[in-house]
């Protein structure tokens, strides 16, 4: 026997399920480029929750329309994400204003990190919230598109969407296998959709070979590039590189536990490691990197000019641990560089810059590199600007401020090395009121110069060493910034160099001696490299061979303690709650999860109960509206039973159906037919009940339905005539004919 006109087809709620369940999973599976980016499995674990519960509450109220759903899902979102990260939920889950207002700072605290931090991102409350939101919103998004209005090629749009959360988190490349899981994801959406099953082999084969596809150019490729390159263009100093210097410095500093990244072999002497230079410094803006010069393919010689400072050749060994970025980092004035996979690298002697056009990680390589250490006299004998490029005294637009201050420092200084010398004692020497944080935000521009130099004074190594570099141009000395790491620490027969000794220091041009390093930043953990000439000027100044702050740059590479992390590298924006740890107990929050879903999902049927109620009392009470309330009480009570009444039906045509579908007997007919002589009655004659006159008649009808017809629990739990759409029950569905022609008999 077909379903009476009207029912829906037996398939379209395991469709709605499949399909809802579908957008779920494919929402994931678009998700797992976030893997490479945030530290830890902490955010699967969210991203798992919200986009089961969006899923839920999708199938929940899918009968109720697109808008319905929507809500009910965004709702949801709210509610996990209050449950999950605020302190200030009513009931622990419900969003009040303190809440909101949680929200806003856990946004503002993960813009912050995303402005400075590098991937892997440490898993901080911050982070969590921001990717289980976009999580969220875009699962809400993928089930509309997918379910609601049965286009799955349309949720492509919003699954695209989540490659911009970790575009945003890290300035580095996604790894090859998002694309074949983005791919599957989309083709699962392709073949849980309405109809599919028509289509199912052809439509397997062809997510097949969409993944296969994916995966052969992932591997052909390594990666699906997101981070910029440089710039088009032939050259020059003016065109930028997409990538910031500092923002990657930062946030390799703020890391909740140091990765190891490189392993040194066969330095001698302490030394810090150079990754490239800064030479351009814009006013209201700070220092950019710049594209290098055409240089020196690598591996190879590099034949540098002869030095006029001798210095001992060495032959350093760097192992790759997990260093990847467009810079090759190398110590000193480079000779040879070998060991490198294949011909990609450049490097530029006039920067001292190593570099590719996107970011490598080579296993190792070998540098043979030449030390110079310049003594105080040959430091103070070369003195003016010969030789060193007129960009690095570049100058223009400079608070005046900054040169005063500068001019005030130096005086009394006659050499371009005691001028240097004092800028550093300045920031660095006893009783400087300077301090060492990561606590205090990026330096960026002249007006956070002069703030830095004259009110704030603390700062980490960016702001320390732009601020030295520019005062050195201000007093006539040739000055750049350098990026790369300190020395490391001994790990017994090599030298670890970790994500914590990323920093960055200052280079000044000595005619006929070259860069010389220069390091302003005043640390306290021991990770400063004091050169011999800066121990020898300061012995000379205090009459004493005092033992200087830091690490003497000819001191041999042999084991030392191994440096605790500093608390300030612990300090970044949100240091009272990093990452959160693993195994800190059972969480409350899926018991209040479970305790909303199990309400929410009460709710069909406590609406069902409310409106008989009312409808059976308006039918006792009698007037114009009561034959009209106790025939929508019927319909309702056999819609509950999977019976859907045609508009096109009268009100007999409808009884026969009522009759023929729940299975009245005697008693209960004779009661519908009283019915009925009311419902025309009231509708067509302008004759309505008095009250009691249908009370019972409709009661019994309803007990015939009961009695007719069983329900299965989860039917009574989310009622069809409340659940479904509005129209198909509860209105009066009449032509204006009124005989019964078009009801047909029971089953045919």
């Amino acid at each position: 026997m077909s379903p009476p006109a009207g029912k829906p087809p037996s398939g379209t709620a395991p469709t709605v399920w499949i399909a809802a369940i579908g957008s779920g999973v494919a929402v994931l599976l678009a998700s797992a480029p976030v893997t490479a980016v945030v530290q830890g499995s902490g955010w699967l674990r969210h991203a798992v929750a919200v986009a089961v519960l969006v899923a839920a509450a999708g199938m929940l109220v899918h009968h109720l329309g697109a808008l319905a759903v929507a809500t009910g899902q965004c709702a949801t979102v709210v509610v996990f994400l209050t449950a999950v990260f605020t302190e200030d939920g009513v009931l622990g889950v419900l969003p009040g204003p303190g809440a909101w207002r949680e929200f806003g700072a856990l946004i503002a605290g993960a813009g912050q990190q995303i402005a400075t931090g590098i991937a892997p991102v440490p898993a901080t409350p911050q982070i969590l919230f921001l990717v289980t939101a976009a999580v969220g919103l875009l699962a809400v998004g993928v089930h509309l598109a997918a379910v609601n209005t049965a286009a799955p090629a349309a949720a492509g749009v919003p699954l695209l969407a989540v490659f911009a959360v970790p575009a945003a988190l890290a300035d580095e490349l996604l790894p090859w296998w998002a694309l074949a899981a983005a791919a599957a994801g989309f083709g699962l959406l392709l073949l849980v959709g309405d109809g599919a099953r028509r289509q199912f082999g052809s439509g397997a084969i062809l997510v097949a070979g969409a993944v296969v596809l994916a995966l052969g150019i992932g591997a052909g490729a390594g990666v699906v590039g997101t981070a910029g390159r440089f710039d088009g263009g032939t050259g020059g100093s003016n065109s930028s590189i997409g990538l910031s210097p500092f923002t990657a410095l930062r946030g390799q500093l703020e890391q909740a536990s140091p990765v190891e990244l490189l392993r040194v072999r066969g330095l001698r002497q302490v030394s810090y490691l150079r990754a490239l230079t800064l030479s351009e410094y814009v006013p209201d803006t700070g220092w950019q990197a710049t594209r290098p010069a055409p240089g020196v393919p690598l591996p190879g010689p590099i034949r540098p000019e002869p030095p006029a400072v001798s210095g001992d050749l060495v032959d350093v060994q760097v192992e790759n641990v997990s260093f990847r970025d467009y810079w090759l980092p190398l110590y000193g004035r480079p000779v040879e560089v070998t060991g490198l996979a294949e011909s990609r690298w450049v490097y530029d002697p006039s920067t001292g810059t190593a570099y590719a056009g996107r970011p490598q990680q080579e296993d190792s390589w070998e540098q043979r590199t030449r030390l110079s250490v310049p003594s105080v006299t040959q430091l103070r004998q070369a003195d003016g600007a010969t030789g060193a490029g007129p960009e690095y005294l570049r100058t223009v637009g400079v608070d005046p401020r900054v040169g005063a201050l500068a001019v005030e420092v130096v005086a009394g200084r006659d050499t371009s090395f005691d001028r240097a010398l004092a800028l550093q004692e300045f920031f660095t020497g006893a009783g400087s009121p300077f301090r060492y944080s990561l606590q205090t935000a990026p330096g960026g521009g002249d007006d956070a110069l002069v703030e830095f130099l004259t009110s704030g004074r603390v700062g980490y190594c960016e702001q320390f060493a732009s601020a030295m570099a520019v005062m050195l141009r201000t007093v006539g000395i040739p000055a750049r910034v350098a990026v790369g790491f300190t020395a490391g620490s001994d790990a017994g027969g090599y030298r670890s160099i970790s994500t914590s000794d990323a920093h960055a220091w200052v280079e000044a041009w000595f005619p006929g001696v070259g860069w010389t390093t220069f390091d302003p930043t005043p640390l306290t953990d021991g990770r400063t490299i004091t050169p011999p000439y800066v121990l020898e000027a300061r012995t000379e100044t205090s009459g004493s061979d005092a033992v200087a702050d830091g690490l003497p740059l000819s001191q041999p590479a042999e084991p030392e303690p191994t440096p605790a992390p500093a608390a300030a590298d612990q300090s970044g924006p949100d240091a009272a709650g990093s990452s959160p740890t693993e195994g800190d107990g059972l969480p409350g929050w899926p018991f209040a999860i479970v305790a909303l879903t199990a309400v929410a999902a009460s709710v069909p049927a406590a609406l069902r109960a409310y409106r008989r109620r009312r409808r059976l009392t308006a039918a006792g009470s009698g007037g114009p509206g009561a034959a009209a309330a106790g025939w929508a009480e019927l319909l309702a009570e056999s819609a509950d039973r999977g019976t859907s009444i045609p508009p096109s039906d009268t009100v007999r045509g409808a009884a026969r159906r009522l009759v023929c579908e729940h299975r009245l007997d005697a008693r209960s007919q004779q009661a519908l037919r009283e019915v009925v002589g009311a419902v025309e009655s009231s509708w067509y004659g302008g004759a309505h009940p008095d009250a009691g006159e249908l009370d019972g008649p409709v009661r019994a009808v309803r007990t015939g339905i009961v009695a007719g017809s069983a329900i299965s629990p989860w039917k009574r739990l989310l009622p069809r005539s409340v659940t479904r759409w509005p129209g198909a029950v509860n209105r009066r569905a009449i032509p204006a004919r009124t005989s019964d022609g078009s009801a047909p008999p029971c089953g045919r």
